[in-house]
């Protein structure tokens, strides 16, 4: 579990696994994709009945999916990177191909010599031409970003190099994008979990006392702190961290200069990136006051109750299903249970906010068409969510209880990369310092007992 109860072990001495060196960073991701090059395009190729897929890239115009294809050392397109699956069926392997001035390792194989033929597009079309493909498949999408990379101008000069014949072959390139981007490996999700515990350290330490001080941290300070951390492991990150402060009496949430104080609950959405795959979670912390020893039950309750959520969407998981399915399927489950939820879940993977079915949005509760993609196997997912609940030692205050954490689907079960939170991060601060009694709370000193018989009342 990412959590055990009261997080004292995580808090004292977070479990860093350990960044491995550039150089073997390199390996590791080459042989990934090297395997997800010779298995993942040709299974999705088929699958879709596409026998050509024409990748187009240019330098600091990066299409999303070939910036996953290059090698660790290419890292980027270079002036135009063109990359070129082709299937000649009869279970012959798919040719692998570069129309591209420099080589791309030993992953695809050089097909143009600019000496011989100086213009790119023209060996292109001649590539295209000798192999004669029935659907040459190109990333152009208005569905999703993730699968829409081949910008307008190398698409308008692909088109003048074709015979008229081959542009009317064009098809989007839509499935082999999102499936590649989702697929995930069993070599990647060997380490997953490991990346994903790298992130779950660096909040265990973000929310403690070895870095918050209460009345004297700001929200922004530990936001810093985990940028540092990022930075000094040599990790990447996606986007800069959250961290806000929920306080009894406060309608709204408190974040930047605030500073953190007894009885506050910080919530965090924090993600890193390493070895190319991304971390996306949020997790809860409470300040405890002096004399406590938890959080209050109320604030327990509600993240017992996020916790119930995330169990009924992960129980909805189901090979062809929307995400809207997904979505429809878990709010009417939890609403008619007595919860108030708001459902944003999205694959993970390559990108933070990954290539697949969308289950929601903290501003769309219903269908959309990002969630009309289907579920597939072999993929990784945020179980992003949250739920309101009044807390009543906040005078019934309502609060949202925001978590996120990251799992795999295998098509039968899921599984959290890293556990989930089910218990508070605790940050003692004051909670050893002895209770005060507030001055209007202090009892009037005790009148001295009488030594003898009080006399009887005039006239008794």
């Amino acid at each position: 579990m990412a959590q055990s109860a009261g997080n004292t072990v995580e808090a004292e001495a977070p479990d860093y696994p350990a960044v491995l060196p550039l150089r073997e960073q390199a390996k590791l991701r080459d042989a990934w994709l090297k395997q997800r090059l010779e298995t993942v395009v040709p299974a999705l190729m088929r699958e879709q009945g596409v026998d050509m897929w024409v990748l187009i890239a240019r330098e600091y115009a990066e299409d999303p999916v070939v910036e996953t294809m290059l090698d660790a050392r290419s890292m980027h397109a270079r002036r135009r990177t063109i990359l070129v699956f082709f299937d000649p069926g009869e279970g012959k392997p798919i040719e692998r191909l570069t129309v591209s001035r420099y080589g791309l390792a030993d992953m695809f194989a050089p097909v143009w010599t600019p000496e011989q033929q100086p213009d790119q597009w023209k060996r292109l079309a001649e590539v295209v031409a000798e192999r004669n493909p029935q659907k040459i498949a190109l990333n152009v999408s208005g569905q999703t970003a993730l699968a829409d990379g081949l910008t307008h101008s190398q698409h308008e000069d692909f088109m003048a190099a074709l015979p008229e014949e081959l542009r009317s072959r064009i098809v989007p390139a839509g499935p082999l994008a999102i499936g590649w981007l989702e697929s995930r490996i069993p070599a990647e999700l060997e380490v997953y979990p490991s990346i994903v515990r790298l992130a779950h350290a660096i909040i265990a330490e973000a929310l403690s006392d070895a870095v918050i001080t209460p009345g004297q941290t700001s929200a922004e300070d530990v936001q810093w702190w985990m940028r540092d951390k990022i930075n000094a492991l040599g990790l990447d990150t996606w986007f800069h961290p959250s961290l806000n402060i929920f306080r009894a009496g406060e309608a709204g949430e408190l974040t930047g200069d605030a500073i953190i104080q007894p009885g506050d609950m910080l919530w965090t959405d924090f993600g890193i990136k390493y070895l190319g795959l991304n971390t996306d979670t949020q997790h809860l912390a409470y300040v405890l006051k002096p004399g406590e020893a938890d959080a209050p039950a109320g604030l327990k309750a509600g993240l017992a109750a996020a916790n119930a959520v995330q169990d009924m969407l992960t129980a909805e998981f189901r090979v062809g299903l929307t995400g809207n399915d997904l979505l429809a399927a878990t709010r009417a489950r939890a609403i008619s249970s007595g919860y108030q939820p708001s459902i944003y879940s999205h694959p993970i993977g390559f990108h933070g906010h990954g290539a697949g079915p969308a289950i929601g949005f903290w501003d769309n509760q219903d269908s959309s068409p990002a969630g009309r993609y289907l579920v597939r196997a072999s993929t990784a997912w945020s179980i992003e969510l949250a739920v309101t609940n009044n807390v009543p030692e906040w005078g019934d205050q309502a609060v949202s209880f925001r978590t996120e954490e990251d799992m795999v689907f295998d098509g039968e079960q899921v599984r959290y990369l890293d556990g989930r939170q089910s218990a508070f991060h605790l940050i003692k601060g004051a909670a050893d310092r002895p209770v005060e009694v507030p001055a209007e709370a202090t009892l009037p000193a005790p009148e001295a007992l009488p030594t003898e018989p009080l006399g009887d009342a005039v006239g008794d």
